[in-house]
Parts: structure tokens; sequence; C-alpha cells
């Protein structure tokens, strides 16, 4: 390998290592201040994705200001196209206004970074093809995948925030049978499960303190529960909704339909865990086939076939 495209890779992962060290060591930061917060007994509040423009630094505003303007160039005609993009970006988790320009406009930015990346290290690498095409053909094929990566990482993003959100769905409902059954009402319910369940499950908290606010704005429960599910894009949280408001609609008791709701969720959620168990023999046959049994199988048969072997050779 070429020494240059060499340290160029070790440059990129040193600086990607500490790139994450960094974003850990903030994110750590954060948690511990919010930590601290609620052991002084103070409440959370939501935050919006709305920073300050005082409290951005040059760099940053830089940036954003790059990004908006390659999103401006690569902003689509069509406004159904951006509302869907608007709708991918809300479900994981970025409810800032710029958030779909700023998302053109890093596929942009990003397909133009590999690619001249690529002009400046990998030239060297391609002077060795016999190929005329090769060249060209891996330059086009940086720029597109830098294109295409800001969406792959947002259904990567997508994903991950879902399956917080389920794993801290059973929670937020036990929470809420509780409150419901110790007098409260069911938008008061609501606004302490919110509150309560920040510090465990941060995504589920503000979805729930995010639909108090459309009450407290004067939206109607149902439409407000609805946008729920539209954020979310979630199974669990649809049928929640559609139990509430079937309840509230018929006036049927809310405490014991969120019990009998919690005790299928379980089930369901026991089966499926049921179902992965069953699955995973079945797994674990392409390691064993494919790295264990060759590994036995020469630990097992290697010496006695090294020794039939040498006594070939004594002949």
């Amino acid at each position: 390998m070429d020494p240059l495209l060499l340290i160029s890779l070790l440059v990129f992962f040193m600086l990607l290592l500490l790139g994450w060290g960094l974003y850990s060591f903030l994110q750590s930061k954060q948690q511990k201040s919010e930590w601290g917060t609620r052991v002084k007994g103070e409440s959370l509040k939501v935050s919006q994705g709305k920073t300050s423009e005082k409290n951005k630094s040059p760099v940053q505003q830089a940036f954003e200001y790059v990004l908006e303007r390659l999103g401006q160039i690569s902003k689509p005609k069509d406004q159904a196209q951006i509302s869907r993009i608007r709708e991918k970006l809300v479900t994981a988790g970025f409810r800032n206004s710029r958030a779909p320009i700023n998302f053109l406009g890093s596929r942009i930015l990003l397909a133009i970074v590999l690619g001249m990346s690529f002009l400046a290290f990998g030239t060297e690498a391609t002077r060795e093809m016999s190929s005329p095409y090769a060249f060209p053909g891996i330059l086009v094929l940086c720029m597109v995948a830098g294109f295409y990566a800001p969406q792959i990482w947002l259904n990567s993003a997508i994903n991950q925030r879902k399956e917080r959100l389920v794993d801290g769905f059973p929670d937020a409902l036990d929470l809420m049978v509780v409150c419901v059954e110790a007098g409260l009402g069911l938008d008061q319910a609501m606004n302490r499960v919110g509150q309560e369940i920040m510090m465990g499950h941060k995504d589920l908290g503000e979805e729930f303190n995010l639909l108090n606010l459309e009450l407290r704005a004067g939206l109607s429960r149902a439409q407000a529960l609805r946008n729920l599910v539209q954020r979310t894009d979630l199974a669990d949280i649809r049928s929640l909704v559609a139990l509430l408001i079937q309840t509230d609609r018929f006036g049927t008791s809310v405490g014991q339909a969120l019990r009998v709701h919690s005790d299928s969720m379980r089930l369901n959620r026991r089966m499926k865990a049921e179902e992965k168990a069953a699955q995973l023999a079945v797994k674990l046959m392409i390691p064993l086939i494919l790295f264990i049994f060759p590994s036995l199988m020469v630990v097992i048969g290697g010496s006695g076939l090294i020794r039939l072997m040498n006594n070939f050779a004594d002949f």
C-alpha cells in the first residue's frame, strides 16, 4: 500500500476517534448537568432544538451558512418532497425549521468533500491500475457515496430513536396507569409522565412534553394524540392513541383501559422475546460453521495429520 494513502487513512481515523471522544464528553457533561438540576428539585424544560445565535461560534455559523446556501441550491421545487424530508427529520428528533435545508446542503457538501479528498489522496492509488476508467469511476463512486450517506445516516437515526422510544414506552404506560388510578386526569397524567420519564428516556419525555404543549396551546386532545403518532411512527403508540381516543369518545374508564392495554403490550413483548430466543439457535449456525467448526477440526485432527505426513515422508 502507498505510504501516503496509509498515512491519510491513519489521520482520518485519528480525527474520527477524537471527534467521537469529544462528542461523548459533551454528552456526558450535559447529562451530568441535567441530573444535577433534577437533584436540586428543579423541573427540566424541553429543548426545542433552537440554539441562540449569540452562543454559536463563528465556525459553526459559517458552517451553517454554507449548508444553508448549498441546501437552497439543491432544494427541490416539489413541496411534497420537502414535507417528506421534514417528517423524517422530525421522526429522527430534529425539529429545527432549517433542518431540511441543512440536510439537503449536507448531501452536496459531503459529496464535494469526498470527491476532493479522493482527488487529493486517491490519485497515487489509482495510478497503478491499468483501466483508464478506474480514476473517474472511483471518483464518481465517492461522490455518490457522499451524496447518499446523509440519507443512510438519517434512516439509522430514525431506527435508533424508535428503539429508544419502544424501550421507554412500557415504563411510561405504567406511570400513566399509576397517575390515572391515583385520581389525575388524562392530560395531567401525560404531563406528569413527561416530567418523570425525561431523565430515564429523554426522547419519550420530549414527545410527551410536546404533546402537553400542544394541548395547552388549544389543540384538541384527539388531534394532539394523532400528531404524536405522526411524529413517532410506532405501532405501540398508534394503538395507545386509538385506545385513548375511543375511551374519550365513549366515556369508558381510562384506568381500566390503560391497564388492559399494558397487559396486552407486555404479552406481545414477551412473545417477541421468545421468538427472538427461538431464532438464536438458527442464527448461531453460521458462525459455528464458518469459524468455530474449522478451528475445532484443526485442533482435533491437526496433530494426527502432521504425524501421518511425517510417517509417509519417512517412506
